[in-house]
């Protein structure tokens, strides 16, 4: 480990141009605060054309990308960052294009034999060719009701819809479609939603207490998500010892066995049957005010500028 008593250089990136960016530009605006209340010298930065001449002349020791969505967490920015031979706090770039597409996490996890609910990826391309109607049809006699439909890349919930009503279906496409090329339908598992963040430390990843997610519109939607007050949380979230070691596991497990690095995000649901199922994983989750990563650190009783101090030495002893 370097030395903890040395003021590394970091440079904080946020922004970018995804459909998060406001999403990113707090988190990035609150993970610098929170660097900066461990000593640490930290400057931020918006992800665009300048970013390799910013490198160039700045040359921080590490880099920490606040970055939501295409271009943050789909590991092109890993891929970057590499090339110019800069440290980063996160995972890899492969690790962060399985976890980014959630079609194709789901099928891995599936591989792994832990339980996911059932879904369908459908383009956009075939969605159009073989016809809207009868397609959808099958799609609810597969699947059943309600369904749950999202971008198979991107979060914050955008473009994402519950759908408890055949007729409901067509829209809620059209609504997926427009923030990605591929829609997820997937069962709609009604049961307590949750997320576990995933640490890196010494002695391996460890996972904080989940955060249990109940938004007042019954929909963890962008709104519920990032307005103070629309959603109660509870962290820990009230399981029973066993579940909670369950989910616990299940997220270390997914962490580990997708070879995500520093933090990460899974996000579960417990259904009636009281069995954790995962939903996706997340490489760069929020860290806004209301995000669940920071209410998790402090249920853990965890600083969140510590947190993330260590994560930093940690890239700078990879570099």
């Amino acid at each position: 480990m370097s030395n903890l008593h040395e003021t590394p250089t970091v440079l904080v990136l946020c922004g970018g141009l995804s459909p998060e960016r406001d999403v990113s530009i707090r988190s990035g605006r609150r993970v610098a605060e929170a660097l900066r209340s461990q000593g640490l010298a930290v400057t931020t930065a918006d992800a665009d054309a300048s970013l390799l001449q910013r490198l160039a002349e700045a040359r921080p020791q590490c880099v920490l990308p606040a970055l939501h969505g295409t271009g943050g967490e789909d590991g092109s920015l890993s891929d970057v960052l590499t090339t110019v031979g800069i440290p980063f706090v996160g995972s890899p770039a492969d690790p962060a294009r399985l976890a980014f597409d959630k079609s194709v996490a789901k099928g891995v996890v599936r591989h792994w034999q832990l339980p996911t609910p059932d879904s369908v990826a459908l383009p956009h391309s075939m969605f159009r060719e073989l016809g809207a109607a009868q397609l959808l049809d099958r799609l609810v006699d597969r699947l059943g009701l309600p369904l749950m439909v999202k971008p198979t890349r991107g979060g914050s919930a955008l473009g994402a819809s519950i759908v408890h009503e055949a007729t409901e279906l067509p829209a809620a496409m059209v609504g997926a479609f427009a923030y990605g090329d591929v829609a997820l339908v997937e069962r709609y598992v009604a049961g307590t939603e949750l997320a576990v963040s995933v640490i890196d430390t010494d002695e391996g990843p460890v996972a904080l207490p989940a955060v249990e997610i109940v938004p007042d519109g019954g929909f963890y939607d962008y709104n519920a998500r990032y307005t103070a007050g629309a959603t109660e949380f509870f962290s820990p979230a009230r399981l029973d010892q066993a579940t909670a070691a369950r989910v616990e596991d299940i997220a270390v497990a997914v962490h580990q066995n997708m070879s995500l690095r520093d933090y990460s995000r899974i996000d579960l649901i417990v259904g009636e049957d009281s069995e954790p199922m995962f939903l996706e994983a997340n490489v760069s989750p929020g860290i806004t005010e209301t995000s669940l990563l920071p209410q998790a650190v402090e249920a853990a009783s965890r600083d969140l500028g510590a947190v993330f101090a260590q994560l930093v030495h940690r890239a700078i002893d990879r570099g």
